[in-house]
């Protein structure tokens, strides 16, 4: 056997179905993995998406307490999960999680489209362990809190958004990705103000991510989802536009979009123009031949008959 065999990478790696299943988990619960940094993903050198190497797989079946400790890191809870892990009626941790102080981790819809969130159990008990945390957790809420409720605040969306973003960007690969993946919590409309030029527009959405899958692209669930990707804040637009300005200056630095390729210059002299093309005229009707006229006999001339008169009587 040659001594340049290359081992096939799934020999290596394996999918992410592979992988959940050895690691005892729900596809749910190791997708929430990955997002979270928990089990570390490599690109497919073939373009199928992400792999798992085995060495990672191996590292976390080694761990203390596998499976149980790797499936209580990923466990997401719900709004009335949440409030008991942090000893609080549903309304209260409602508002702790509008103002910010506990960040969603992911979302669905319910079957009446409304928006569930959804919290690491990890995170919550770490906040409820926290003494300075106290006065949240019990008495009145503080007052500017409660002028910023009576406003309308409500910042889950945009706290998913910035941990959503974090993990495309530990995902992506380089520039042109990392762009993509700013470009896809900003309005198309605010794309195009930035990237003019259409080639590099096409290229960048080549990286642009979609939003999670709920409901068929055009269902007022899609719309809805649509609608909890994409920045609403004028702070959190100006960051992104800027961010996205400054990372599309170092892709084009480290490779330009591609372009149609130019046709190359005719040499030689230029081909015979084709005459251009001049309208059939009419055919005309022929003039019938004029009759057959009789001509008469040329008259000789005068002297001519004189010399033959002559001639006559000389021979008399």
């Amino acid at each position: 056997m040659s001594g340049n065999t290359v081992t096939p990478p799934h020999a290596v790696s394996c999918t992410p179905s592979r992988a959940a299943r050895e690691l005892d988990l729900k596809r749910s619960e190791f997708d929430l993995a990955v997002h979270l940094g928990r089990i570390r993903t490599v690109p497919d050198e073939g373009g199928g998406g992400r792999r798992v190497v085995r060495a990672e797989i191996d590292r976390l079946r080694s761990e203390p307490g596998f499976p149980e400790t790797l499936r209580e890191s990923v466990l997401a809870v719900g709004t009335g999960e949440g409030a008991a892990i942090l000893e609080v009626p549903p309304t209260r941790f409602t508002r702790l999680a509008r103002l910010g102080l506990v960040v969603p981790v992911k979302f669905y819809l319910n079957r009446y489209r409304a928006v569930v969130w959804l919290y690491l159990a990890d995170e919550l008990r770490q906040f409820a362990s926290d003494k300075t945390n106290a006065f949240l957790l019990t008495g009145r809420t503080p007052e500017v809190l409660r002028s910023q409720l009576a406003a309308g605040v409500d910042l889950r969306s945009r706290n998913w958004r910035g941990r959503h973003l974090g993990f495309l960007l530990r995902q992506a690969d380089g520039p042109w990705q990392h762009a993509g993946a700013l470009a896809g919590f900003l309005d198309p409309l605010q794309v195009a103000e930035i990237v003019k030029d259409p080639y590099e527009r096409a290229h960048l959405n080549r990286f642009r991510p979609g939003p999670p899958a709920h409901g068929a692209p055009g269902t007022p669930a899609a719309h809805l989802v649509e609608k909890i990707m994409t920045a609403d804040d004028p702070d959190e637009i100006a960051w992104l536009r800027s961010d996205l300005a400054n990372t599309l200056d170092e892709a084009r630095a480290d490779q330009p979009a591609p372009r149609p390729a130019r046709k190359p210059a005719v040499s030689g002299p230029a081909p015979n123009p084709v005459p251009p093309h001049k309208p059939k005229q009419p055919k005309q009707p022929e003039t019938p031949d004029a009759p057959d006229v009789p001509v008469a006999p040329e008259e000789p001339d005068r002297p001519t008959r004189g010399l033959l008169s002559w001639l006559r009587r000389r021979n008399a």
